[in-house]
C-alpha cells in the first residue's frame, strides 16, 4: 500500500489557503522558522503620539470599510467591533457597504448603524442600486464617496470579522512612517476553530499560510497576496494600483499584485491576529475554495504578460511573482496533487512494472507534511485526517483552476461564504443555532464517491492481488 498512501499523504503539501499554497519550498520552511524577522526591526515603527498645537490633526484620518451581503447573523459583531475600534473619533469614519438582497435584514443593518451614529460614532451606511462586481464592486463604489478624499488609509474588515480595539495603533505607524509601505496585513484567527473535524482541518492548513507563507513573502520580498480583509491599505498606493477591479472572483490579490508591480512594500504582522469564522458546512467550503482557486489561475492568465512587461521591480521579483507565487502555488500544485498523486500513482498498482522511487513518493512528502503541521501542534494527531480531507479537495481545486485558466462557465461565479455567527452565540452563553437541515440529495457528492471508489479499489488491488504476485 506504500505507493497508495503516499500519494495522500503528498497532498498536504498543496493547500491553497487564501491566498497561496504550501508547496513544501525548505526554503519557505527555513526562513519562516529558523530566521523569523519582527517588521518593527525591518521598518519604522514608534506611537503616534499627541501634538499639544494641532490636536487630534496630528493624526492621520482613517476610513473603515465593512462590506456586507444578507449578514443576519454577523453584522452586529463586526459593525459593534469596527466601532469600538480605539482612534480619535473626529479621524475616523466607519463605512458600512450593504449590498443585501433581503429587505428585512437590509434594514436591521441600518437600524444599527443608527444606534451606533446616535452615540456619537461617524458611521456611514452605504447601499447600491445592484451588485455589479460583488465585493470589488462595493468597496469602489465606497471609496468614490466624499468624505474617502479626507482619508490617508483604509481598513477593510468582512462582515465575520472582528478586530481587537488596538488594531489601527499596532497598524497605522507603520503606513504613517515608512512612505514606502502600501499594505499592513494582519493574521486570522478562528473562533470556531473546533465547531467540527472540518474546522479544525481548515486551521490545520492557514495556519500554515499565515505562519510561513505570508511571513515569508513579508520578510523576503516585500511582497505577498492580500487576504482580503484584515488589512490596512494607504488609499494613494491603492489608486495609484488602478483601485478596486472586478475582472476575477479575487480582487484583494489583483489589487496587490498590481501595487506590488509599482513598487509599494507589504507588511505581514504575524502577533496581530484578528478574530473570523471559518466555513463550517462543506457546501459552503466547496464554494469558498471554487473561488479562491478559479480566481488566481484567471488572474494568471489575465496578467502573466502585464508582469513580464513591468520595469519597475526586479527581474527576480517579477520571476517569484510568476513562478512561484502564481505559476507553482496557484495552478501546478492542484494539477499536480490531483492528477498525478491521486489518478496516476495509485493506477501504478494495476501496472507493476512502473516504480515510482520512495524518497520522491514516499519520504519527501512525509517530512512535508509534519512540517506543515507545525503551524497548529494541537492538531498533529490529526494528520491523517486531514491528509484525506486535502486529497478531497484537491479535485475540485483542479477543477476550478482549469476552469479559470479556460474561463469556463463558474469562472465568474461569487457565493458568498455562510456565516452562522457562532462567535455571538459562545459570547452570549446561549446555545448555537442549529445550522439549516441539508436534503438527503445534497449530502450525495457522486464526483467523490467515483474518485473514492477509484482509490478504494487500486487499495485493496494492491492488498490483495500484488502479494499473490
Amino acid at each position: 500500500m506504500d505507493r497508495l498512501s503516499s500519494a495522500a499523504t503528498f497532498e498536504s503539501m498543496h493547500y491553497d489557503g487564501r491566498q497561496g499554497t504550501p508547496c513544501g519550498s525548505s526554503a519557505e520552511i527555513a526562513s519562516g522558522f529558523l530566521f523569523r524577522y519582527k517588521p518593527d526591526k525591518k521598518y519604522k515603527w514608534e506611537p503616534l503620539r499627541d501634538d499639544l498645537e494641532i490636536g487630534n490633526s496630528a493624526y492621520p484620518m482613517v476610513l473603515v470599510q465593512i462590506p456586507m451581503y444578507n449578514e443576519k447573523e454577523v453584522y452586529q459583531l463586526s459593525i459593534g467591533a469596527a466601532c469600538g475600534l480605539s482612534w480619535p473619533s473626529d479621524r475616523i469614519i466607519i463605512q458600512v457597504l450593504d449590498d443585501s438582497t433581503d429587505p428585512i435584514i437590509k434594514k436591521m443593518v441600518e437600524v444599527e448603524c443608527q444606534r451606533w451614529a446616535s452615540k456619537g460614532v461617524n458611521i456611514k451606511y452605504e447601499i447600491r442600486q445592484n451588485r455589479n462586481g460583488y465585493k470589488a464592486g462595493a468597496l469602489k463604489e465606497g471609496m468614490k464617496h466624499s468624505y474617502v478624499n479626507l482619508c490617508d488609509y483604509v481598513a477593510i474588515f468582512d462582515a465575520d470579522f472582528q478586530p481587537e480595539p488596538n488594531f489601527l495603533w499596532r497598524t497605522i505607524p507603520f503606513l504613517a512612517h515608512n512612505p514606502e509601505v502600501a499594505l499592513v496585513q494582519a493574521r486570522w484567527k478562528f473562533v470556531n476553530a473546533d465547531e467540527c473535524l472540518m474546522t479544525r482541518m481548515q486551521e490545520m492548513s492557514l495556519d500554515y499560510h499565515f505562519l510561513v507563507e505570508q511571513e515569508v513573502g513579508s520578510s523576503t520580498y516585500a511582497f505577498f497576496g492580500f487576504n482580503g480583509t484584515a488589512g490596512v491599505w494607504r488609499i494613494s498606493a491603492l489608486n495609484e494600483a488602478g483601485g478596486w477591479k472586478d475582472r476575477t472572483t479575487v480582487e484583494d490579490m489583483d489589487l496587490a499584485v498590481r501595487a506590488g508591480l509599482k513598487g509599494g512594500k507589504f507588511v505581514y504582522l504575524s502577533d496581530l491576529k484578528v478574530k473570523s469564522e471559518l466555513p463550517s458546512t462543506f457546501k459552503a467550503f466547496r464554494y469558498q475554495q471554487h473561488r479562491w482557486s478559479c480566481g488566481p489561475a484567471n488572474l494568471f492568465k489575465k496578467m502573466a504578460t502585464e508582469i513580464m512587461r513591468n520595469k519597475k521591480v526586479s527581474m527576480w521579483k517579477k520571476f517569484y511573482v510568476i513562478y512561484s507565487f502564481f505559476f507553482v502555488r496557484k495552478i501546478v500544485a492542484h494539477v499536480v496533487t490531483f492528477v498525478f498523486y491521486c489518478v496516476i500513482m495509485p493506477a501504478t498498482v494495476l501496472v507493476p512494472e512502473v516504480e515510482i522511487p520512495k524518497w520522491g513518493a514516499v519520504y519527501i512528502p512525509s517530512i512535508i507534511t509534519l512540517l506543515n503541521a507545525v503551524g497548529t501542534p494541537r492538531s498533529i494527531h490529526l494528520l491523517v485526517f486531514w491528509i484525506l480531507f486535502e486529497n478531497v479537495m484537491s479535485m475540485h481545486r483542479t477543477k476550478a483552476t482549469l476552469t479559470g485558466l479556460l474561463e469556463a462557465g463558474r469562472v465568474n461565479e461569487w457565493v458568498v461564504t455562510e456565516k452562522l455567527g457562532d462567535a455571538l452565540k459562545t459570547k452570549s452563553g446561549g446555545k448555537a443555532a442549529r445550522k439549516p437541515r441539508i436534503k438527503i440529495g445534497e449530502r450525495l457528492h457522486f464526483s467523490e464517491l467515483l474518485v473514492g471508489a477509484y482509490l478504494f479499489f487500486c487499495g485493496c488491488y494492491d492488498l490483495i492481488i500484488t502479494p499473490l504476485g
